[in-house]
């Protein structure tokens, strides 16, 4: 058995370039994204596209939720590889992204599958519990500090067997570095043990982008 491959820029592009062709709405909302400077990191990365667009087929989800969309690279991705008949229901307080996601949408006539509600993502995900509308799948990539509410929020109305994904769960590898203490890197080590002793779902994580958190509804 060898040694663990150590992941670099070099090796992702050859990973990248090997895989799945992107969409070209998919490379629009990207090469938009690269002019944004250091929001631009909000996004997914093309392995995580990758990964969504497998896990979906292979699970098959008819309900989606998604907590955090921003420019859209992920909900289209999910949309792109969901059957006609999956709703996808996305939550994002930001108008003026939200805007521009909902461009892309109607640019891949994928807009019917696609609900983006823009409001605060708790305020959302309580009217969700409260409308008693179960999920599939899910999908949080938001505002670090409140991630194990939304998990939690978004645990009550997942199916049983159900997935739970999160992402930014290794935090550029600051997670596992006892020197880096500062509140987000925190944050997100509390979330990753919170999951760990969580005894509704099982879970692992995957060292996709930057960071992946599995979990199954048991």
């Amino acid at each position: 058995m060898g040694s663990n491959l150590q992941l670099n820029s070099q090796i992702e592009n050859y990973i990248n370039n090997n895989s799945l062709d992107l969409h070209p709405v998919q490379k629009e909302i990207i090469k938009y994204n690269e002019k944004l400077g250091e929001i631009k990191k909000m996004q997914i990365s093309v392995s995580q596209c990758h990964f969504l667009h497998f896990i979906i087929k292979i699970t098959n989800p008819k309900n989606i939720l998604e907590i955090g969309t921003f420019t859209g690279l992920s909900t289209l991705t999910m949309a792109l590889a969901s059957n006609d008949d999956t709703s996808i229901t996305a939550l994002d307080k930001n108008e003026e992204t939200s805007k521009i996601a909902r461009s892309f949408f109607d640019k891949a006539n994928l807009s019917k599958k696609i609900n983006l509600l823009v409001n605060n993502a708790k305020k959302s995900l309580e009217d969700l519990v409260n409308s008693n509308k179960y999920f599939d799948m899910v999908f949080i990539d938001a505002d670090k500090e409140n991630y194990i509410d939304y998990f939690e929020k978004s645990l009550k109305i997942t199916n049983k067997s159900g997935i739970i994904i999160t992402d930014n769960v290794l935090w550029h590898g600051d997670v596992a570095n006892e020197d880096k203490n500062d509140r987000l890197t925190v944050k997100i080590r509390e979330f990753n043990s919170y999951i760990k002793k969580n005894n509704k779902v099982e879970s692992l994580i995957l060292p996709i982008g930057d960071g992946l958190s599995i979990c199954r509804k048991l």
